[in-house]
């Protein structure tokens, strides 16, 4: 039996959040629902995401839909991305940081690789490697 795991985003506007992603990390998004495409669904409802799927970064999977309830994101949880190439990774360590925090600069560590993090301005925690 296979298995496949995603991460899944719960966002308060995943139309926005999927669109900077897309600019900074590069993409497309693949597939996007609405709840207005559900029966019976109340009209203040109707345009938000009940589904999305944003493939970035090449072939990677990420998932998200609106949320109901407030968002809150924490460092408990990070995406992690690993690159080949050191200016990729630090042209998305970059994008990713407008109007977010650095919390470690992107640059050489002592165990060989090049790598920084960043809580993006929704609050998601990336951690950018070049191995």
């Amino acid at each position: 039996m296979g298995v496949q795991m995603n991460t899944y985003l719960m966002s308060e506007d995943a139309r926005s959040q999927a669109n900077f992603y897309i600019q900074s990390l590069g993409g497309e998004i693949q597939f996007l629902t609405t709840f207005g495409e559900t029966p019976g669904t109340p009209e203040a409802m109707k345009d938000k995401v009940m589904h999305l799927a944003l493939t970035i970064a090449g072939t990677n999977t990420l998932m998200m839909a609106d949320s109901f309830e407030p968002v809150n994101y924490n460092r408990s949880i990070s995406i992690s991305l690993s690159y080949d190439d050191v200016t990729e990774a630090s042209t998305a360590y970059e994008k990713l940081s407008e109007n977010g925090e650095k919390k470690y600069p992107f640059a050489q560590q002592p165990w060989g690789a090049h790598y920084g993090e960043v809580v993006d301005k929704f609050g998601v925690t990336w951690m950018i490697t070049k191995q």
